[in-house]
């Protein structure tokens, strides 16, 4: 082979898979469940990063106090330690400008959809109460919204997040 005086180029077992074509196929215990429902997190686009893992972790907490219904059962594992259950669907994440989220809330809203807001007066309130003050303190419509969560019908949820992307 040319340049390479005979030899053959030795790839690894992580070049070998970087280089193959079609799915990999993934081993799932049960088959993957499509559910009528979508728990979303939007986030808006300009955020850093511990402010989009703090704003979802304080959106998700608001779906799964309103939806008790969606929490799975406890974990347990081999040695009988005992875990918090969790959601049992999937919750994914879109981001979005300032404008995709205010519209994404407009259109919730409209829907009658329960949901979750983050706006960014909480990034300087240090507790539950002065964070419920800072949302009371502004109209709906001027809130400087950071992110949003919402459940519902998948189509609905669709119709919601137009013009977000999934976050990367």
């Amino acid at each position: 082979m040319p340049c390479t005086d005979g030899r053959q180029a030795v790839t690894s077992e992580l070049t070998s898979r970087t280089y193959k074509t079609g799915a990999v196929p993934v081993a799932h215990a049960e088959p993957v469940q499509k559910f009528d429902t979508k728990i979303a997190v939007l986030l808006r686009d300009d955020l850093v990063g511990w402010q989009r893992l703090n704003v979802t972790a304080f959106l998700v907490s608001g779906i799964a106090a309103g939806n008790p219904d969606l929490m799975g059962e406890p974990y347990e594992d081999a040695d009988n330690t005992l875990y918090l259950p969790m959601f049992r669907q999937p919750v994914l994440v879109f981001a979005g400008s300032k404008e995709v989220v205010t519209a994404a809330h407009a259109k919730a809203l409209g829907r009658n959809m329960r949901l979750a807001v983050f706006t960014s007066d909480l990034f300087s309130t240090g507790n539950d109460d002065d964070n419920r003050a800072a949302v009371r303190a502004v109209p709906r419509d001027q809130l400087d919204l950071v992110g949003i969560a919402v459940h519902g019908q998948r189509n609905a949820v669709d119709k919601v997040l137009k013009g977000a992307r999934m976050h990367d």
